[in-house]
């Protein structure tokens, strides 16, 4: 029931029974115009007829208006036969008169049983039909949302293996470097799909989810005497958005761990997302390293292509970013929620 609840704003052909009031109204009419068809027809049909017009008349009703409807008829119909068409006239009981309501007490109650039992039926039929139409919207729209992931994916990672190769030509012999650290990313990238994809982590606070990611990502560096620290009001993002988040918090976190506490230094870094109040989120990671280094080339060396990365990465969130080194180094990525 909880998947047919979850369908119901999507299938507005599934209505239930008329209301009451034009139920009752519609039962009224249609036994008035049962009874007016009967004494139409009396004199033409021999005796023994009294239900002839009113069986067809509950009939329709039960299936137009809904079985309470067809109650209704059947009990004004039957009144009326009984006051007009069974011997004696009116509401006089004999063995005679008993009988012929038995009957068709019986006759009404198993028609209006089975309208009722086919009318749930074809309700039931047109919910499962449009649950089966939505599951497989949905499944067309998550092919084409995985076809895309699938291609930016491919994407970023032509860009990061073309950004390494341009590194080897420049310093072949830091080529096995350089070659480890591409399939450390990629694999980092794998790592974070795994985990957004985990049925036990789709439940999971924002800011629970950056948490293991980050334990994750130090687990994975082996550095030790390092924590981080998140913080996160509760937000949701889409499946995209988030894993554009993920890549930049684990980069940036990576280049801290290999960058900001050399010598087994110990140390801090905290990650926050806040909403501001341009209809913005900012996404900072900050250390309380060592910072970047004074000189442009030792910056440019220790951290440009992780940079190149990270500005990559926030381009695809249509944000910018920027770098603060005091006491550290702040990294801040501002976005549109």
């Amino acid at each position: 029931m909880k998947l047919l609840d979850r369908f119901n704003p999507l299938l507005p052909h599934a209505r239930s029974a008329m209301e009451p009031l034009p139920a009752l109204v519609l039962a009224c009419a249609i036994s008035a115009a049962a009874v007016l068809g009967r004494f139409a027809l009396e004199g033409t049909l021999p005796p023994g007829y009294p239900f002839l017009t009113f069986f067809p008349a509950v009939i329709l009703t039960s299936f137009v208006g809904g079985t309470a409807a067809g109650l209704a008829c059947a009990l004004l119909c039957g009144l009326a036969a009984w006051y007009w068409f069974i011997p004696p006239a009116g509401f006089a009981m004999d063995f005679q008169s008993g009988f012929a309501l038995l009957f068709y007490v019986f006759i009404v109650a198993v028609d209006i049983a089975l309208i009722h039992a086919m009318t749930r039926a074809m309700r039931r039929l047109e919910v499962e039909k449009g649950v089966s139409t939505a599951l497989a919207e949905q499944q067309r729209t998550m092919f084409e949302e995985l076809q895309h992931r699938v291609a930016n994916n491919m994407a970023f990672v032509a860009s990061l293996l073309n950004m390494s190769r341009r590194r080897v030509l420049a310093d072949p012999a830091a080529a096995p470097a350089i070659i480890d650290e591409a399939r450390n990313r990629i694999e980092t990238m794998a790592r974070i799909h795994r985990r957004l994809h985990d049925p036990h982590q789709v439940d999971l606070p924002i800011g629970r989810y950056l948490e293991d990611l980050c334990a994750d990502v130090i687990e994975a560096s082996g550095v030790s005497g390092v924590s981080c620290h998140v913080d996160v009001p509760p937000m949701s993002f889409d499946i995209r958005k988030l894993t554009t988040i993920s890549m930049l918090v684990s980069e940036i976190v990576t280049n801290s761990l290999k960058h900001a506490f050399p010598e087994g230094r110990t140390g801090r870094i905290a990650v926050t997302i806040v909403r501001a109040d341009d209809g913005m989120a900012v996404l900072t990671v900050t250390d309380d390293g060592v910072g970047l280094p004074q000189a442009p080339e030792e910056a440019q060396a220790g951290h440009g292509l992780g940079n190149r990365i990270i500005e990559a990465l926030a381009k695809q969130l249509k944000g910018t970013s920027e770098q603060v080194s005091q006491s550290g180094l702040s990294t801040r990525i501002a976005f549109p929620l």
